[in-house]
């Protein structure tokens, strides 16, 4: 009898120790999930500052552009002078676009890290979730190793008694 108790007491003390490793390794999951979501952030705020400096220089470049099609349009004389503005127009033009595509491939890039970030969340929730489960189930399984040794104790007691 004391022998299956003794079983008992240690299969409990074992689920226990499981369950405390579990939620150790919960834990660090957790921490190393939060960590890939402030890098991700940080990323996020990156893009942010990325996506105005484009912005700049798209407002900046549109001006320019704006400008040289006015000179052009106001009519310069000298064929150089027209070829000169042409040839700049198509360059900022081309930066333009290459400006353009850049703040779709920034934008986009944007929308991923946004959707991976909402990705970590729910993960990071999921974890969370199954912390609380492991840690509940690690309070129930030492309550239950309390309530054996004091069933136990009593035991070793009245046999001591006897």
């Amino acid at each position: 009898m004391t022998d299956r108790i003794r079983e008992k007491m240690n299969q409990l003390r074992a689920e226990a120790d499981g369950a405390l490793t579990r939620a150790d390794e919960l834990a660090t999951e957790n921490k190393r999930l939060q960590q890939q979501l402030l890098e991700k952030d940080h990323e996020i705020t990156s893009l942010n500052v990325k996506l105005g400096n484009l912005d700049a220089e798209l407002s900046k470049a549109e001006g320019i552009v704006t400008e040289s099609k006015a000179a052009r349009d106001a009519g310069e004389t000298s064929k150089m002078t027209n070829e000169g503005l042409v040839r700049k127009i198509q360059l900022l033009e081309e930066e333009l676009d290459a400006a353009e595509k850049n703040v779709k491939e920034t934008v986009e890039k944007l929308r991923q890290v946004d959707v991976k970030a909402e990705h970590f969340e729910r993960q990071v929730q999921r974890v969370e979730q199954e912390r609380d489960q492991w840690e509940k189930k690690h309070e129930e399984a030492e309550a239950k190793f309390k309530e054996s040794k004091a069933e136990l104790d009593e035991l070793v007691s009245t046999m001591e008694g006897l």
